[in-house]
């Protein structure tokens, strides 16, 4: 194999991983599980319902997604979206929702950033994500240490180390 065939066959590898990052070739109603899999890999949460299933697939540290994938009860993907917006983070509820709902409704927070505060009683998870502006920010969500129900949300840029200001990224 000459080194043209080596560079191309590493481009070809490296275009196939990023398709699978967003799940893009699944259709709703056609794909199924086992092609769910096949294309995003294995979920980091998953749960059933009535409904069906739904798999979390969380893209961070470095990215800012975490798709839900939604399947039927006949294995079929009803639906698959991004849930690190402000449209999901407006229905996480104040005083109503814990630990769970928020796992469900925006997927798993990245770990190193879970923070306990002792003189709070506060546990505070955070995500990175793409805001509104498209500028890096990350997004909290404050626990009740003792109830483990939400007490607050709140969104902050992220700064560049470089200039201070947040950085631009995709949606």
């Amino acid at each position: 194999m000459n080194w043209r065939s080596t560079v191309l066959s590493g481009v070809a590898l490296c275009l196939s991983a990023c398709a699978a990052y967003d799940g893009y070739p699944l259709k709703p109603g056609v794909s199924t599980q086992d092609e769910v899999r096949a294309v995003m890999g294995v979920p980091s949460l998953t749960w059933q319902d009535e409904a069906g299933q739904q798999w979390a697939y969380p893209r961070g540290p470095a990215g800012v997604h975490t798709y839900m994938v939604h399947l039927g009860q006949d294995g079929r993907v009803l639906r698959l979206e991004n849930v690190l917006t402000s449209a999901h983070f407006a229905r996480i509820r104040p005083g109503v929702d814990g630990q769970e709902a928020v796992l469900r409704l925006i997927g798993p927070p990245f770990p190193p950033w879970t923070t306990y505060f002792k003189a709070r009683d506060e546990l505070v998870w955070e995500w990175r994500i793409c805001d509104d502006w498209s500028k890096l920010a990350r997004f909290g969500v404050l626990f009740d240490g003792t109830t483990g129900i939400v007490r607050s949300t709140y969104q902050r840029p992220e700064p560049s180390p470089w200039n201070h200001s947040p950085p631009w990224c995709g949606r």
